[in-house]
């Protein structure tokens, strides 16, 4: 391996050449036992391994075991409820990860994804924002790039790009991670809003601390906490909330405040066609806090395939315009 890992930092390519020509069918078995195990540790146990496989539970327990005999030493300690490394476990399988991202890299190399822009594209979002927006630009890219396939997942919570193979990810809020680069691609802002008849009925607050007596519909994602906060200048003013009806989607809390139940707090693209028709009517403008930033993140790489490349460059500025116009 440490011949692969030399020629790998000279080129992707002749890492590839070597692993086709020279490696057997145990070596290869080995490869995909590492990917077995792999996803054994991150999903915490043998079944979880087994059902993001799709492969029999006996199976994967054969591929683990066969591993640790041709190792001779044991990487898992396996009780009723949990799996853990061993110490030999965890060198083990730090080293997998970095041989099966190489690999990975050669055959991406080899197959043309840094000479023109072809293969599998893997984004995610937040599920509004994706259906919304994201998946009318990916559907133009599309027909402008017959040789690359996208596969979006729209999800509300973040991925960790490295270890699930993420491409891109579409990030709402402040970005933590300093080993992700970043685009920004506009703003959202955390509005308040409720039906015009649910206004007319209870009255329209001037104040953020009038909501304390008004119903408000929660939503988890966004998160359920107790109080909501608002921002005056400098100041911070945070108000309780009554939550007579709670959800677990965005989607369903303005389904709830278009059937009039109460106030509810989402982020603007969320609203926004509620708001250009009438259905929906902001509160409390002039109190919302900073707007929070949208980016597309994607992990740091030597060389960028020219799919990711030719993603960003389509849906970078019709994303931007998409933001602007909200």
């Amino acid at each position: 391996m440490e011949a692969i890992r030399g020629a790998f930092e000279n080129s992707a390519v002749v890492v590839f050449l070597y692993l086709s020509v020279r490696f057997t069918d145990g070596d290869m078995d080995r490869l995909d036992a590492m990917s077995v195990l792999l996803a054994v540790i991150e999903e915490g146990s043998l079944s979880g391994g087994a059902r993001r496989l799709r492969l029999p539970l006996t199976t994967v327990s054969r591929k683990v075991s066969d591993l640790e005999r041709h190792l001779g030493t044991c990487l898992l300690n396996r009780t009723s409820r949990r799996i853990d490394l061993t110490p030999s476990g965890q060198a083990y399988v730090t080293a997998c990860k970095r041989i099966l991202e190489q690999v990975q890299e050669a055959e991406r190399a080899a197959a043309g994804e840094y000479t023109t822009p072809r293969g599998e594209l893997f984004v995610t979002a937040p599920i509004v924002f994706g259906r919304r927006h994201v998946v009318p630009v990916a559907a133009e890219f599309l027909t402008a790039h017959p040789e690359i396939n996208v596969r979006l997942l729209l999800i509300d919570r973040q991925m960790n790009l490295v270890d699930d193979h993420v491409d891109i990810a579409l990030r709402i809020g402040p970005l933590a991670d300093s080993a992700l680069l970043a685009t920004r691609l506009g703003s959202v802002r955390r509005v308040v809003c409720a039906s015009p008849a649910y206004l007319a009925r209870r009255g329209v607050p001037s104040a953020p601390e009038e909501l304390s007596t008004y119903e408000a519909v929660t939503f988890q994602g966004f998160p359920a906490a107790p109080e909501w906060r608002f921002q005056q200048g400098a100041k911070t003013i945070t108000v309780p909330v009554r939550a007579r009806l709670t959800v677990n989607t965005a989607e369903a809390a303005v389904d709830a405040a278009l059937a009039g139940l109460g106030v509810t707090r989402v982020l603007s693209y969320q609203v926004a066609s509620e708001i250009r028709s009438g259905a929906l009517k902001l509160i409390l403008e002039s109190y919302e806090p900073e707007p929070l930033p949208v980016s597309f993140v994607h992990p740091e790489q030597g060389l960028m395939p020219l799919k990711v490349r030719a993603f960003l460059d389509w849906s970078v500025p019709k994303l931007r315009a998409r933001m602007a116009a909200l």
